[in-house]
């Protein structure tokens, strides 16, 4: 298994997973046009897809993915009350779940969705599993729980929200009701609670950690890179951050 990031922030998320049988595109935030060229620029041809997967309605999460699988006639998967919060058509290829309702299968992943406490519809993260190796990936969740973490033990590699610094996000240019939302506990996940998140794993058995989600007003990568090191000292060469503005370079999960 590898995986790449062609973008993840605020302003466009997604994620390619690549196994021996299938690539999958986790969420599609960016425009057609602009996925297209992210794909490019990793060495990815959109036929080669298999299936867009998607987390929640929020726009910077789903923006381009209907015209995508459209467009080169993708499966897509996604939770009923994502489905319904999105205000998408019913169409062939369209896969719905529940976000408890147990694993399914595309190709040889195996592609267990699970609940996060998010201000969306019937928002979900996934843990994706190939052989014996897996990916666990938390993002848009404004804290943790014991359910959250039980799909985050024993996985090879980790993406992992790290949104806000929560001093930068108390004295920034947000107005208070969006401070409270982002901080909140439907809301995005900090650095702090990233690391305690962390802190709880066994990080010897990480082969990469992948820090996501950082916002650009109210965090710095120095910062959630700190928080993540505290944690989980020894984690240095094993840990990325994750870029808005480009793709990130692949990651090989043994």
């Amino acid at each position: 298994m590898r995986f790449v990031s062609l973008g993840s922030g605020s302003r466009g998320n997604a994620l390619l997973i690549e196994t021996a049988g299938c690539r999958l595109l986790l969420d599609c935030g960016f425009s057609v046009r602009e996925l297209e060229q992210r794909l490019a620029s990793v060495g990815v041809d959109p036929r080669t897809l298999g299936a867009i997967l998607l987390t929640h309605e929020h726009g910077d999460h789903i923006r381009g993915a209907v015209p995508l699988a459209r467009r080169y006639r993708l499966d897509l998967w996604m939770s009923h009350g994502t489905w319904l919060a999105s205000g998408a058509e019913a169409s062939t290829g369209l896969h719905l779940f529940h976000a408890e309702q147990g694993p399914f299968q595309i190709a040889d992943t195996e592609i267990a969705p699970y609940t996060v406490p998010h201000d969306a519809r019937e928002p979900c993260q996934y843990r994706f599993r190939s052989g014996k190796t897996s990916l666990a990936v938390l993002t848009d969740a404004g804290t943790s729980t014991p359910h959250v973490l039980s799909h985050l033990m024993d996985a090879d590699a980790l993406v992992l929200e790290c949104n806000h610094d929560e001093e930068m996000l108390a004295t920034g240019p947000y107005p208070p009701r969006l401070r409270a939302r982002v901080g909140g506990a439907q809301g995005h996940l900090s650095n702090r609670q990233a690391a305690e998140i962390l802190s709880r794993l066994d990080s010897s058995r990480l082969q990469h950690l992948a820090a996501a989600h950082l916002s650009e007003k109210n965090n710095h990568p120095g910062k959630a890179r700190a928080a993540l090191l505290e944690a989980a000292p020894g984690m240095e060469e094993r840990l990325s951050l994750l870029s808005q503005d480009r793709p990130g370079a692949w990651v090989e999960v043994v």
